[in-house]
């Protein structure tokens, strides 16, 4: 959705980089060197909301249980219903991990 928006050439290295990850460590050091806190913090709410939305939470529970704001709320099941399915590809993977 916003991807192709941007310059292709570092989009095409972030995305090397993120694949070069190997182990759960790795992931956070990257992560943790790349990101500032608010950001993880905000790619933690949203991958949750996804998460709750999935499995039929109401927005209300989702507000209380994630403190996200119902806009944001409304952006990720856009995004669940209408995105590249990238929601869905990832919580799918993580359940077949657990």
């Amino acid at each position: 959705m916003y991807i192709k928006k941007l310059p292709q050439e570092p989009i095409e290295q972030l995305f090397k980089a993120i694949l070069s990850l190997q182990t759960k460590e790795e992931c956070e050091a990257f992560l943790d060197d790349l990101c500032t806190m608010n950001e993880i913090k905000s790619f933690v709410q949203r991958l949750e909301v996804a998460r709750l939305l999935k499995e039929g939470n109401t927005y209300m529970d989702i507000q209380i249980e994630t403190n996200a704001s119902s806009s944001s709320i409304t952006r990720v099941k856009k995004l669940l219903d209408y995105g590249n399915n990238g929601y869905q590809t990832v919580l799918e993977r993580m359940d077949k991990l657990c």
